[in-house]
């Protein structure tokens, strides 16, 4: 997804979406871990998605504090 479909979305889809990023990133570690990671190219997407989430809720904590 896009950066601007992540701030379209409300700050608790957004916690909700980091703990089942978080969840999935662990999971598919494990997998890669075991050998059978059936598409190991998630692993970098799942990251990127999880950074891009953790960003805007971070912009967001900053911009109330202002």
């Amino acid at each position: 997804m896009k950066a601007e479909s992540w701030r379209e979305m409300s700050g608790e889809d957004l916690d909700q979406k980091v703990k089942e990023l978080t969840e999935e990133l662990f999971n598919l570690r494990f997998q890669l871990s075991m050998g059978v990671a059936k598409n190991p190219s998630r692993v970098q997407q799942a990251r990127r998605d999880l950074a891009r989430a953790k960003t805007i809720l971070r912009e967001r904590q900053l911009k109330s504090v202002s």
